[in-house]
């Protein structure tokens, strides 16, 4: 059963239920789930995956794994395909890549898989566009690489920063140094 198919029932099961004081609880829920099917259907998803997309599961291999973040068309599928022997789609137009396309660079006797994300866009961190899954696949990487057009203005790294760092990905930091104290009683 598709989402068009749930949401039209769950419409169904509102128009004929009463409106009184017992029913408001059972009404409560079935709006819930009418919004949560409409979120679904705005964002695109299947109703089997949940919050994750198609294609952004990528398994982690390799010593290290490096993230290419930035918005579309900024050069990271010309980087992966220079640097991997992966060929990820290029093109003149926004929006080529869709999922993470991963690569594996061999240095030194080192393997480090190299991740290709989709563009993000403005308003990402609040899910806009498919930005939650890209910055998801990043918190999971060991480098953050943002890629940044040199024909646009400072303030473009500065909104991929603010986005990042509002999902809690600190950027040019160190971490926490965080410890734990046995205290006796």
């Amino acid at each position: 059963m598709g989402i068009l198919e749930k949401i039209s029932d769950v419409e169904k099961e509102i128009a004929r239920t009463q409106k009184n004081k017992a029913t408001e609880y059972h009404l409560g829920l079935l709006k819930a789930k009418l919004a949560r099917y409409r979120q679904q259907l705005l964002e695109g998803l299947s109703s089997g995956k949940g919050a994750k997309g198609e294609g952004f599961d990528v398994m982690k291999s390799g010593d290290a794994r490096v993230a290419l973040i930035g918005f579309p068309s900024v050069g990271k599928s010309t980087l992966l395909s220079i640097l991997t022997k992966t060929q990820s789609e290029t093109a003149s137009y926004e929006f080529t890549t869709l999922t993470c396309i991963p690569g594996v660079i061999e240095y030194k006797g080192a393997n480090i898989q190299l991740l290709d994300l989709p563009g993000i866009i403005e308003g990402a961190s609040q899910g806009k566009g498919r930005g939650r899954q890209v910055i998801a696949v990043a918190r999971t990487a060991d480098l953050v690489i943002i890629m940044l057009d040199a024909t646009k203005s400072e303030a473009q790294r500065r909104l991929l920063e603010i986005e990042l760092e509002s999902v809690g990905i600190r950027l040019n930091k160190k971490r926490p140094n965080i410890y734990f104290k046995v205290q006796n009683q």
